[in-house]
């Protein structure tokens, strides 16, 4: 807040505007934006580790693990993200309390379940009632990274077995005439060469990943479409010092303009990774490499 802001009543356009885009509330928009590329960089490995668990399990010659790994994909691709989002995250932090409540309230004798409501004791609440703000909101992020990466671990399981599927057969038969043992075989063949497979399919993962980052929201986290919708709003000088009419398209395009540069950069990024992985690579971009440096 700049020193002239004590009394916006007397200002011109331009320093009215400077007051009004850095008040407290818009610095809480502001941060909003660095928890949403925080969800990001945490989810993404935290899914693809997920994924590749899920695709490994589906591949297993154990039929109750190959089973697993099956259901897993199946089950949570089968599932509208927005269902599994309202009904995980509440489960999961149900699921929380109740573990915390037969450990530290075993004398507790009143039902857990009272109609619809869930009760359990106070110290058995997560997080507790006298944590500080910023307990709450490292737990409700917390949840939203498993949630988002129990998701989008299914779907990248899916594109990971089935590049695991791809690599062609006659390399994995050539690992094994060499002596290679079948777990050097899977790291040392398989693995490698299954990237440049999966990529394409994680690369659009990735961006239906960013797109699904306003379901925030839903979490209960003040994300940049709860702040966009709260500041953009109808404000009359009854409840704020800075009064304006319904300005939330302009504070949504802010959100469109972020969110396609994010997309746009992205796939500059996975262009460049793609190139690199295809290099000496026994693929149709592997080949259009080798065939331009023969050139």
């Amino acid at each position: 807040m700049f020193s002239f802001c004590t009394d916006p009543d007397l200002l011109t356009t331009a320093p009215w505007m400077a007051c009004y885009l850095t008040t407290g509330v818009h610095m809480s928009f502001y941060i909003s934006f660095l928890k949403v590329l925080g969800i990001l960089a945490v989810t993404a490995p935290v899914a693809l580790a997920f994924g590749f668990g899920g695709a490994m399990a589906a591949r297993s010659r154990l039929l109750p693990l190959s089973i697993f790994g099956k259901g897993y994909i199946a089950i949570v691709r089968g599932v509208p993200d927005i269902a599994f989002f309202l009904f995980f995250v509440i489960a999961l932090d149900q699921g929380f309390e109740w573990l915390r409540h037969q450990a530290l309230c075993p004398d507790w004798t009143d039902p857990i379940r009272q109609g619809n409501d869930f009760l359990v004791c106070p110290r058995a609440k997560l997080p507790l009632g006298t944590a500080p703000q910023t307990v709450h909101q490292l737990y409700a992020f917390g949840l939203a990274v498993i949630t988002f990466a129990l998701v989008f671990g299914a779907f990248a399981a899916n594109v990971i077995f089935g590049a695991m599927r791809a690599v062609p057969k006659a390399q994995l038969e050539t690992a094994e005439a060499y002596g290679m043992s079948p777990r050097q075989t899977f790291w040392r063949i398989l693995v490698p060469q299954m990237w440049v497979f999966a990529l394409p399919g994680l690369s659009n993962l990735w961006q239906v990943l960013i797109k699904a980052t306003p379901l925030l929201f839903l979490l209960g986290i003040e994300d940049v479409v709860y702040w966009a919708r709260e500041l953009g709003g109808t404000k009359t000088p009854r409840f704020t010092s800075y009064p304006h009419g319904d300005w939330r398209m302009w504070y949504f395009l802010a959100l469109l303009v972020f969110y396609l540069f994010m997309t746009w950069g992205s796939e500059k990024i996975l262009k460049r990774l793609m190139k690199r992985l295809t290099r000496g690579q026994a693929t149709t971009g592997g080949e259009a490499q080798r065939k331009g440096v023969a050139a």
